[in-house]
């Protein structure tokens, strides 16, 4: 077992999850962050002032997969998140050695 954390553009959520839902995955969790990467912020203009937001906000999308669907689901989030500017984002796949459903107390894959 996988578990895959992205983190990307707000912007880029709907076609994510429609890129999941299309391989089958239907679980995700979702949360509001703020980072930078190499793009260290941007600036902007305010009331005829420049400032700097060096925290953008970003979505963190963690998903819990198979070894057989890590792949494309990493493929998917790639395709659906990109837009070939700084700033896309980051996948991460960590290996995952046990899940547990709370409700059944199902574990390992059966979880999932």
């Amino acid at each position: 077992m996988k578990l895959i954390t992205a983190v990307i553009k707000p912007v880029k959520l709907e076609e994510v999850c429609e890129a999941l839902t299309q391989l089958g995955i239907v679980g995700l969790t979702v949360m509001e962050v703020r980072g930078y990467g190499r793009q260290r912020g941007r600036s902007e203009l305010y009331v005829g002032g420049d400032y700097t937001v060096h925290l953008l906000p970003k979505l963190r999308i963690e998903v819990a997969v198979s070894e057989e669907m890590a792949n494309g689901a990493v493929d998917a989030i790639t395709n659906a998140a990109q837009t070939g500017r700084v700033g896309d984002g980051k996948i991460f796949v960590s290996d995952l050695s046990e899940v547990i459903r709370i409700r059944t107390r199902e574990t390992g894959p059966d979880a999932l």
